[in-house]
Order: structure tokens, then sequence, then C-alpha cells
């Protein structure tokens, strides 16, 4: 990561933290897309003595600022097991330093979720340090989204914020890492992997050793019921390979094996999806009930994810003007999903020859998108079936002869309703 430059949620954490503490501070996101690195960086205009990091996959005994730490530690202190009690032993501590302190202290725990029954332990400490006034200010960050939505809304209800990172946009790759539009449709938007870019071979090598394979295995795997893993991975390989493609859950069992059902498949899509891997976006159908019962449209949330696996290089992929094609619509359909707002929803919308590649969602406003990477035909069926479907909403082309792709992924999906 460009160490000059910061995300723009890193001035909400800054806001947050010069408040009275009202809730605890989640700060969410998939793997490897910069929570810890930008959490540091705020917490590096405080006063060591003013804030605690404790990492619970470090082996350091003693996480608190050097005021506060002990000195030496043994053997023992050093192999401490990370478990509640570590946990609450942590937290008194930055509560002594909290009331020491006229302005408080910040307590910061990464890799929250590895403790067994934390979002309990947290619930506890909180709500004590509430009915005291305490001016201790509570960040947490886990790597795993699956565990930590299950701990938030098991125990955490209404005692929470949360800050959510995505996958870095076009603008933040081409800010920090001087990314062109070319860059971003096949490397993506992994901030740890930009300066192996030069290197493709090691690039893709570090994508897939260091990226999917521990989102996939640390993230989903150990952290869900997963019966069956081997198609759990097969899935995601088929969701990158068809990536921008309507695909019946008929027609995926046909490409897999050991399938099971559509049932099966559909969670595990979820999980994929939870874990910022891919998506399968629904058919939009104007009811709830028919939209959950179609094919999805499989959808990568990072281009690195379908680069890494396909078999080109960057300069093969730009030349496959078919492949490229699908890298355009899929690098579309990746910024939509992660910019928009908690509340809108992204979909695809398909009547027999007639189809428009998204619906973007928000209440009663809709925005019909549709993206071309080569020759434009003089009409656009998909965009004029979809308005005499469903009547007036904002209608886009994305490509040549419309919205400039890169002036498209400048902007968050909030920007196109």
């Amino acid at each position: 990561m460009a160490s000059s430059y910061q995300r723009s949620e890193s001035t909400t954490l800054h806001e947050r933290l010069r408040e009275t503490p009202r809730f605890l501070i989640i700060v969410a996101g998939p793997r490897q897309v910069g929570k810890t690195t930008m959490v540091r960086g705020v917490l590096a205009s405080h006063a060591p003595e003013r804030y605690t990091f404790a990492a619970i996959d470090s082996p350091e005994a003693a996480p608190l600022a050097d005021t506060y730490r002990i000195t030496a530690p043994t053997r023992q202190q050093l192999t401490k097991p990370r478990d509640g009690a570590w946990l609450v032993d942590v937290w008194q501590r930055a509560r002594a330093a909290a009331r020491a302190q006229a302005d408080g202290h910040v307590l910061v725990l990464d890799e929250i979720q590895k403790i067994p029954r934390w979002s309990d332990t947290v619930k506890g400490l909180w709500d004590a340090d509430r009915a005291e006034g305490l001016m201790l200010h509570v960040v947490l960050l886990g790597s795993s989204p699956l565990l930590m939505q299950q701990g938030m809304s098991e125990s955490l209800t209404g005692r929470f914020e949360t800050i959510h990172l995505t996958h870095w946009s076009f603008r933040e790759m081409v800010d920090a890492f001087d990314f062109d539009l070319e860059d971003y449709l096949y490397f993506g938007g992994y901030p740890g992997s930009a300066p192996l870019v030069g290197d493709e071979t090691r690039w893709r090598n570090y994508v897939n050793t260091g990226l999917i394979e521990p989102s996939i295995e640390k993230d989903i795997l150990m952290m869900t019921r997963v019966d069956k893993p081997a198609l759990l991975r097969q899935l995601f390989n088929l969701g990158c390979r068809y990536s921008g493609q309507e695909l019946s859950y008929t027609k995926m069992m046909g490409q897999l094996q050991d399938a099971g059902n559509t049932v099966t498949l559909a969670h595990y899509l979820d999980l994929l999806g939870n874990a910022g891997l891919i998506r399968g976006l629904p058919k939009y159908a104007g009811q709830h009930h028919r939209r959950r019962a179609s094919s999805p449209k499989l959808a990568v949330l990072n281009m690195a994810l379908m680069s890494a696996g396909s078999g080109y290089n960057k300069a093969e992929a730009q030349a496959d003007r078919s492949y490229r094609g699908r890298m355009v619509e899929s690098a579309v359909g990746a910024h939509l999903h992660n910019t928009a707002l908690p509340e809108c929803r992204l979909h695809y919308w398909r009547d027999g020859n007639d189809e428009v590649d998204f619906v973007l969602e928000r209440g009663t406003r809709l925005t019909a998108i549709e993206v071309k990477s080569g020759a434009v035909p003089g009409e656009h069926r998909g965009l004029k079936a979809f308005r005499n479907s469903f009547g007036d909403c904002r209608q886009l082309l994305i490509g040549d002869g419309g919205i400039p792709l890169a002036e498209f992924l400048s902007y968050p999906a909030e920007h196109w309703l």
C-alpha cells in the first residue's frame, strides 16, 4: 500500500474516536482490503499511551502501550491462550489506562473472532463500561466476515456501529498505485498485491496462495459448517470462470462433481459472497419470491479473482475481445456491488432475448445499466424492453457510445441512481 494514502473511511474513524464513546466500532470487510493498516494509521495520530492495539494472533503477551506494558514477559505469558480470560485481562488494563487519562483511551482488538464466544464477553465488558461512563473507545476488527456477522447479531445488537471497507475501487488504485484502466481490469483492487504487478507470475501466485486460499480456508471452511469443501472450491472456480454470465443452478450441477442439490449450491454461493469473493446476482422481477427462484448471474467482487485463475496474462486478456468484454462487465458489476449503500440492491434482468446487464435499486429508485465493450448496435433493445415492463427509470449505457468506463468506475453506485 502507498504509505501516504488514506482511504476515506479513515476520516470516519478519526471522527468516531473524537466523540464520547457511544457504540463499539466494528471495522468490517473482506480479507486483505487494509482494515488493520487503516486502523494503525489512525492510531498513529494518537500519543502511544492513549491506545492499546491487541492482535489476538500475535505472539506478544502484553499489547498495551509502553507506559502500561509488562517488561520482560515470561514464557508462560508468551504462550498464554487467547481466550475469554485473556480478553478480560487486556480490557481491564485498557480500563486502567482510560481512568488515568483525562482524554480517555482506545482499545483495538484485531482478529477478535478467534476468541471463543467473543461476543458474549465483549457484551458484558462493554455494558459495564457504559454503566460507569468510562472514556474507553473499543474498535473490533476481524478477517472472517461470517463469524463477525454471527457474533454481532447474536449478542451485540444495538451496541455497535460498522465502518465497512470494501475492495479497493478503480479511483483508489489510480491514486494510491498509479494504476490505469487496463491495470485495474486485470489486476483488480487488492492493495497488497499491487507492488507485484510487474512480475505477473509472482503476482498470480500471491493472489492464489495469499488471498484466495486463506479466504476460503480460514474465512469459510474453518468458521462455518461446510459438508462438501471440495464442492465449494469448485463453485468458486466456476464463478470466476463464468463471471458476468447468467448460469442456472441446473447447469452448475452439470459442471460440478458431487454437486448435491440447488439448495446446497445457493448456500455455498452465499458463503462465498459473504467472504467477499463472488456473488450470485438475482434476476430483477419486481416480486421478491420470483427473484429468489431465478438463475443467478455470477460476479467476482475483485477482478484479481477472475484474472489469477484465467490462464491469461494481461496482454492475452486484452487481446481476446470476448474475454475482455467479460472483464469489463465483471468490473462494472464488482464496482456497483462494492460501492452500493447497504439499502441498495443489485440485480440483472432478462426476458427472452431482451436483457439488461445490471439493475440498481434503492427503494422506488431504479437504474438500468447496459455495458458495451465493442461495437454498439443502433437500438438498445434490452433497455427499451425493461422500460416497457417496469416504467420510467434511469437508463445508462457504459462503454463505447455511452459513459466512458473509467468515468463510470470513478463514482460510487449512489451517483448513478
